[in-house]
């Protein structure tokens, strides 16, 4: 009789099965396509760059190779090209540049240069743009003047919004424009303007405009006489003035200012001489209760 002879187990062992199975999972393959070289080649850079000298010689070769880039004809700015700008504000803005052309384009900071333009005060916008040829070509739209506006220093010349745009020491120096003046005149140009706009149909010579408690205009007349405007609706108020104007001839009387603030008690205020008149008058018709002051009277 034959001795029987066992047989190896031909299945695989749990932990060669378990190896087998992670082979074929997708994590395993790209940790092994790419994973592993990865690793190989930051361990190699890793070990030469350990050295000092490698790594600053490495920096100077790169620093070389981007300055031959940089400096090429092709990338280089050579001539800053102003439009629109004035000759003032020419003069200011090559002033002002911080480059010495002709330099990279990779070196300038267009954001920078464009904000340090845009804070000249007679520059409202500034565009920039490199064109082909290396001109840095910079669009300029100056603030325009629209008023002067009265202060302890002079007179600053103000535009729609009431940004500075400068400072004159005389009313000559832009005899076109008109004045404003009161704490807070800068805040309201726009509605200044409209006012005067609106005052052009009294057809009399105007001062100006004053900003009275930085909430309201007086409208000042060239011979010194007030129309005071309320706070809402300024311009419809002056309207009324007009109006009354052509019809009684209201600005043609002996007064010292007219009242608008109360839209429905409009008040005038008479000259000194005028009030006297009017007491002799009153008193020689014998009409009692005549209020008056030493000043002036207030008519409603």
């Amino acid at each position: 009789m034959r001795p029987v002879i066992p047989r190896a187990d031909p299945s695989p062992s749990r932990l060669r099965y378990r190896l087998e199975r992670m082979r074929l999972t997708p994590a395993y393959r790209r940790l092994t396509r790419l994973g592993l070289p990865v690793l190989i080649v930051a361990g190699l850079a890793a070990g030469y760059l350990h050295d000092a000298e490698r790594r600053a010689g490495l920096a100077e070769r790169i620093a070389d190779i981007r300055e031959q880039i940089e400096t090429r004809p092709e990338f280089m700015v050579h001539l800053l090209e102003l439009d629109g700008a004035s000759a003032g504000v020419q003069e200011d803005i090559h002033e002002i540049f911080p480059y010495d052309l002709p330099a990279s384009s990779f070196d300038l900071d267009i954001a920078a240069i464009r904000e340090l333009i845009e804070g000249l005060p007679a520059v409202a916008r500034a565009d920039l743009h490199i064109r082909q040829g290396g001109v840095l070509r910079v669009a300029v739209t100056e603030r325009v003047p629209v008023a002067l506006w009265r202060t302890r220093h002079g007179f600053e010349v103000l535009d729609v919004t009431g940004a500075a745009i400068a400072t004159v020491e005389t009313r000559t120096a832009h005899g076109d424009l008109p004045v404003l003046a009161g704490d807070g005149a800068d805040h309201a140009v726009a509605e200044g303007l409209e006012v005067l706009a609106a005052a052009a149909a009294l057809r009399r010579p105007l001062r100006g405009l004053v900003r009275m408690g930085e909430r309201r205009w007086d409208v000042v007349l060239g011979d010194g006489r007030r129309i005071k405007l309320p706070e809402r609706a300024p311009v419809r108020a002056l309207e009324r003035v007009i109006v009354l104007d052509r019809a009684s001839d209201l600005l043609e009387r002996d007064l010292v200012s007219i009242d608008m603030r109360l839209g429905a008690r409009p008040t005038v205020r008479m000259s000194e001489h005028a009030t006297e008149e009017w007491w002799r008058i009153t008193r020689a018709s014998g009409t009692p209760g005549a209020p008056g002051t030493s000043s002036g009277t207030d008519r409603r």
